[in-house]
Order: C-alpha cells, then sequence, then structure tokens
C-alpha cells in the first residue's frame, strides 16, 4: 500500500505530537469497536496494547509497529469491489497506507488512502471498522503494520486512475478475487457487504488526492 506526503510545511512528521488528535481517535474507536471476527479480536487488542506507547505508534518512525489504514472499495450495488496490484509487492490488495499528521481520524486517514489511490472523487465511508490485521512489512528495516480495515463505496459510474505506485486498479466480483491475492484481503469481504447493506455510508468531507 503506497506511502503519501501531505504534511504541510510546518508539521514535522517525525514529531510524535502531530499525531496526537489521531491517537485519541484511535484509542477511543478500537476500545469501543466490536470486533468482527476471533482474529479480529486479537489484533484489535495487539492494536490497543502497541497504543499504550502513545502517539509515536500512529507513525512509521515506530520501529516495533504503526497503526496504518486501509479501505476496501465497493461499488454502490456490492457487485464489484476495487482492488490494486501493488508495484512493491505484486499481489492484489486492498488500498491504504501508512497515517500522516494530516489525519485526524483513522477514517480519514483510510479515506484519504483510498482517493488517492483510485483517483476517484466522491468516496464514502463506513466510520466503523471492518477488520484489523497484524503482519509483517519491511519499512523500517523490519516492522509492523497494525491495518484498521474500513469499507468505502464508491459513486455511480466512477472512473478510478492509477497512482504511481500501482501497477494496475481493477473491479472483481467479490466471489472472484484475482490472483495472486494479498494474505487477509479476501476476509474483508463479508464485513465490508454487510456495513454496505446496514447503514448509508457518508460523504468524503476532506479526502485530499496527492499535490492537492
Amino acid at each position: 500500500m503506497p506511502d503519501t506526503a501531505l504534511t504541510g510545511p510546518a508539521v514535522d512528521p517525525t514529531d510524535p505530537a502531530s499525531y496526537a488528535a489521531l491517537h485519541a481517535d484511535a484509542v477511543a474507536l478500537l476500545e469501543g469497536w466490536q470486533p468482527t471476527s476471533p482474529a479480529a479480536a486479537d489484533a484489535r487488542d495487539r492494536t490497543l496494547a502497541l497504543l499504550s506507547a502513545g502517539p509515536v505508534a500512529m507513525s512509521r518512525q515506530h520501529r516495533p509497529g504503526h497503526v496504518t489504514a486501509s479501505a476496501l472499495v465497493l461499488d454502490p450495488t456490492g457487485a464489484r469491489v476495487l482492488l490494486c496490484l501493488h508495484a512493491k509487492f505484486g499481489r492484489w490488495v486492498q488500498l491504504g497506507g501508512h497515517c500522516e499528521p494530516v489525519d485526524r481520524t483513522l477514517a480519514g486517514a483510510a479515506l484519504r488512502e483510498a482517493t488517492e489511490e483510485s483517483g476517484i472523487d466522491g468516496l464514502r465511508i463506513d466510520p466503523v471498522p471492518i477488520d484489523i490485521d497484524v503482519h509483517e512489512v519491511l519499512c523500517q528495516g523490519g516492522s509492523r503494520h497494525y491495518d484498521v480495515r474500513f469499507s468505502v463505496v464508491a459513486p455511480p459510474d466512477a472512473v478510478e486512475q492509477v497512482s504511481d505506485e500501482a501497477e494496475e486498479l481493477g473491479w472483481f466480483p467479490p466471489d472472484r478475487l484475482p490472483e495472486p491475492l494479498a494474505g487477509g484481503t479476501a476476509q474483508l469481504i463479508e464485513p465490508a457487504l454487510a456495513a454496505l447493506r446496514r447503514s448509508p455510508l457518508r460523504p468524503a468531507p476532506s479526502a485530499r488526492r496527492r499535490g492537492a
């Protein structure tokens, strides 16, 4: 999942204090969240333990691990999901990546990443997570991503635009996902469709594309 850099000139992305608001949101969100599976419950508990380190746990500079945000993008009917063939991983994966100091909520971070990586305006997000997954990554010479995942819906007739860090974007039926598929992506299908059924999703109020 691509990195982004949307910080302003007065914001130091290595300063833990710049993630204070995002950290507070993450703690409150996960403490009140009802996990969607036993594995997600374990990952939630591990993520809350990581967050006890303070705002630094939101920054990619935190070598023991850091919280990230991703989104499974659906079309309005739930008949297709949008995935990215990641240039570095060589696998199809949901959209998402590192949090930035400009983010004030985890849902906002996921929405920003999904907007940047899809090139689609008008995305809507369910602010309740659909999954959490902890996995090893290569950033910072070896670390862990504590990835909080959300359901996002694209507007009708949305046209995607491939970002610099993706080889390809593609829409796929939920029961016919492409290969090779990143671990943990398939498990998002059921909770994402449940989120689509249970409530209208919120408009993207402040998502910003790269370079905006």
